[in-house]
């Protein structure tokens, strides 16, 4: 790209931000859990929706990264924006309150478009920001963080959109305005020429992270190869699973507990739900870029693992601090925050270990951990909830964390093989 045109990669940027922004919706999901339960859900299909939503987006993320050196990221994001806008669409017009039809609408055909969408505003801006790269990948990330904060408040106490549209309505106005906004933050996602470099920066002669020396490129089938890649997916799983159990627990379990200390269930609706639309939220959206600025301190392994560890901490001592609003808070922004961070550390790991010119076609390899624990985590938690047995279910994840930190510690440099 011409020298004139540097300032461009900023507008990346933007564009990234807006499709992440409404990727990100997928997180609001438990905006739409308390009247679907009332409507004669179970608190179990409430999260097999979500577990789809994930499973698919981690799923389709692995043909995305195929696809994107073919079709180019352009067109895969603006592809993506159409899948899930559709499905919302669907969702709005022919789904009612239906559980089979919300499952394939939003659960598969929303998560395929973000699987599709997701992976693009990394790739691209990791190559735009050579010399940035942790910071860059948790700004692209961000706003799938912080998008689950507005959706959420505009389909409730901002916006109104679920009591005076219906649920119906309101997915139909998602659909359209997702389909818009990702298409065209779409249009701006390009990567640099071959040669392109920011003005007055050189390649390392070694990667700042401790892992690979930057020269070292592996291909998805030398990854799959190495003890590494497993090492890296199961400690995402660990994370993701907790952060997921999180978010789909977010609005339940805190009314559960908050009401057993005697506050009346309006209250206590009211209380957990801010904790997941603005604590966790706005602190998920932060975790991102604030663990990718630290992952440029201190390197990407010990950063995930210090992550983990703090993550593990908060999870196990979260049933302790729901009953009580002030520790709801603190805790809902302490794990959102550590969650967060995953979607910063993971890609920069994945690069740092495997190459960085590969990260679209690897790293939905790696984040296939997401579809896994976005399966167990959720599901085990509805399944417990069901049972009225919240706080083992952080027990579980919280332990599982820990022994991420120990996992992710032990990651050492891969030996390409021929």
């Amino acid at each position: 790209m011409a020298e004139g045109r540097i300032l461009n990669r900023w507008i990346v940027v933007a564009g990234a931000v807006l499709i992440q922004l409404c990727l990100g919706a997928i997180y609001a999901w438990s905006v739409f859990t308390k009247p679907l339960v009332e409507a004669g859900w179970t608190r179990a299909q409430t999260q097999g929706v979500f577990s789809a939503g994930l499973a698919a987006f981690a799923v389709v993320m692995v043909l995305a990264g195929r696809l994107m050196p073919r079709i180019g990221p352009r067109r895969l994001a603006i592809l993506g924006g159409f899948v899930l806008g559709t499905g919302y669409i669907l969702a709005g017009t022919l789904g009612g309150t239906d559980f089979p039809r919300l499952l394939v609408f939003i659960g598969l055909i929303g998560g395929t478009g973000i699987g599709l969408a997701y992976v693009v505003p990394i790739a691209v801006g990791m190559r735009w920001f050579p010399d940035r790269k942790g910071l860059i990948t948790g700004l692209a990330v961000a706003g799938f963080g912080f998008g689950a904060t507005g959706w959420v408040k505009i389909a409730g106490s901002w916006g109104n959109l679920i009591a005076d549209r219906g649920l119906s309505a309101t997915f139909t106005i998602y659909g359209l305005v997702f389909l818009a906004a990702v298409i065209l933050g779409g249009l701006v996602m390009a990567f640099p020429p071959e040669s392109w470099k920011p003005q007055g920066w050189e390649p390392p002669e070694t990667a700042a992270y401790g892992i690979n020396n930057g020269e070292r490129e592996f291909t998805s089938r030398n990854m799959l190869r190495t003890p590494q890649y497993y090492m890296i997916l199961l400690t995402f799983v660990f994370g993701a699973g907790a952060g997921l159990m999180s978010i789909g627990l977010m609005k339940l379990f805190p009314m559960v507990a908050l009401t057993a200390r005697g506050m009346d269930s309006a209250s206590a609706s009211a209380i957990a739900g801010t904790a997941m639309a603005v604590f966790f939220s706005l602190a998920n959206g932060l975790g991102r870029i604030v663990w990718g600025a630290i992952c440029e301190k201190l390197g990407v392994r010990i950063s995930i693992a210090a992550m983990m560890a703090a993550q593990g901490i908060m999870v196990l001592v979260f049933p302790l601090m729901a009953g009580t609003k002030t520790l709801l808070y603190v805790g809902a922004a302490m794990i959102g925050f550590n969650f967060g961070g995953n979607f910063a550390l993971f890609p920069m790991i994945t690069a740092e270990t495997f190459g960085t010119r590969s990260v679209g076609q690897n790293y939905g390899w790696v984040f296939l951990a997401y579809g896994i624990g976005g399966i167990a985590g959720p599901i085990m938690g509805g399944k417990l909830g069901d049972l009225d047995n919240f706080p083992l279910a952080f027990t579980i994840c919280g332990a599982l964390c820990l022994l991420a930190a120990i996992i992710i510690s032990r990651v050492r440099p891969p030996i390409k093989s021929s």
